[in-house]
């Protein structure tokens, strides 16, 4: 039997250039060449500024590259997909709909099946620990409690790729590290391949199976840096050596276009 090996994403010279409202040439990404397996976790770092936020919505489907193309499972990305779920950095819960209703949201969209959709949430809801918390509503939940909702959302209809956008950013730091060991649970037990975009180096290393560190803008990608560290992890691991090493790795490839951080 023949294994299919390709990869679940693909990247091929991806290029976006947007128009200023003065009509200048902007040039955010360049070159871009970037491969994802299926069930890999890739974190990506970089400058603000840099197109991280702009090469996840190309990969979604809500922008179009200005060169090269995209490939998911085989197939262009033309447009929006069924398959991606997506976490921004805000959990935009609609104020008016309880947990459970929030969370099944995509499913109603997309008409899919009511009790298996039911039976999936309600999986999903205890598995970040809101199973009793499904009438609540929005104003009535912590800011964490909001991004689980919102994890729990982007995976209700079951996509095969996740994508995230700084979504503990916002996050004050005790809950932004409970919440990385949440996403490392949730991906541990769904195993779906996650695209992970933040500013934080540690959560990058943390989190992914590899880092890919991008440039100032024009966004290149300087270098892609293997996480050789076993898992599961936990806040234990970011005490380890390697792990303070593989940091200071990516403050090096940072250091030349950011001065000082370095010495962060």
């Amino acid at each position: 039997m023949t294994v299919d090996r390709s990869p679940l994403i693909a990247l091929t010279g991806l290029e976006k250039r947007f128009h200023s409202r003065r009509g200048e040439d902007v040039l955010a990404l360049d070159g871009i060449d970037l491969t994802i397996d299926r069930g890999e976790f890739v974190s990506v770092v970089g400058p603000s500024g840099c197109g991280k936020s702009t090469l996840m919505r190309i990969i979604a489907g809500l922008l179009a590259p200005t060169a090269g193309r995209v490939m998911l499972d085989g197939s262009p990305v033309t447009g929006t997909r069924n398959d991606i779920g997506i976490v921004f950095q805000q959990a935009t819960l609609l104020p008016w709909r309880t947990v459970l209703d929030n969370a099944l949201l995509p499913t109603q969209l997309q008409r899919l099946d009511a009790r298996r959709s039911r039976e999936r949430v309600d999986r999903l809801l205890t598995l970040v620990g809101l199973a009793d918390f499904t009438q609540k509503y929005p104003f009535e939940l912590s800011g964490g409690m909001q991004q689980r909702v919102a994890i729990c959302r982007a995976l209700a209809h079951d996509p095969a790729i996740l994508l995230m956008d700084e979504p503990f950013g916002a996050l004050d730091a005790m809950t932004r590290e409970q919440m990385n060991l949440e996403l490392m649970r949730i991906w541990m037990e769904e195993r779906k391949t996650v695209l992970f975009i933040t500013h934080s180096i540690p959560e990058a290393v943390l989190l992914g199976d590899r880092v890919v560190v991008m440039t100032p803008r024009p966004g290149r990608i300087e270098r892609v840096m293997d996480v050789d560290i076993t898992r599961p992890r936990t806040l234990h691991t970011m005490g380890e050596p390697r792990f303070a090493a593989l940091c200071d790795q990516i403050r090096s490839v940072l250091a030349p276009t950011l001065p000082g951080l370095i010495h962060l």
